[in-house]
């Protein structure tokens, strides 16, 4: 019978800690309601890095959120984390885009360039670059990358990404 206890008792401690692990996965109103804005978003930026769980993708939206919300160093600081250590390309793609939307072109360029050079077959990633080098002025270097892009197949989202560029209009994110 001893066993069996031990098994009741068992199942009652996995039972409870899924409950408990449930609920943690709830935020609570106090976190957000009445409060300032930038301590709102403080105390809500800090429950998504808890649920975070280290992915890469989350923690990227996190850090964009800082630098583009004007905590630009904790969402540097997230960033350069994520590229010391092990990382896909994807992670790098991410982050440039955050520079190029908080509109800095030089800190998005190499690595846009960085991740291109891994990928060189990604033929929407070679037009959204592409499209962003037009936007930054350099139609030389945009239009080698659309032709690079076009040349392994055509792809709807890379020509719209393409031709948003000519009209002044930055890819859809």
């Amino acid at each position: 019978m001893q066993p069996r206890f031990a098994a009741v008792i068992a199942t009652g401690l996995f039972v409870a800690g899924i409950g408990v692990g449930y609920a943690a996965q709830k935020l609570a109103p106090a976190l957000y309601h009445g409060k300032p804005a930038p301590d709102a978003a403080r105390a809500l930026l800090a429950a998504a890095r808890e649920q975070a769980n280290d992915g890469s993708w989350e923690l990227i939206g996190i850090g964009r959120l800082h630098y583009l919300g004007g905590q630009k160093a904790e969402g540097q600081a997230i960033f350069d984390a994520l590229l010391a250590g092990d990382h896909e390309d994807s992670d790098v793609y991410r982050i440039a885009r955050v520079y190029r939307e908080a509109g800095e072109w030089a800190k998005a360029k190499p690595l846009f360039d960085r991740y291109l050079a891994a990928n060189p077959d990604d033929e929407k990633g070679l037009a959204e670059v592409g499209a962003f080098y037009l936007l930054n002025g350099d139609r030389e270097t945009a239009e080698s990358l659309f032709d690079r892009s076009f040349s392994i197949t055509p792809e709807v989202w890379a020509t719209i990404a393409a031709a948003g560029a000519y009209l002044g209009v930055a890819p859809q994110e």
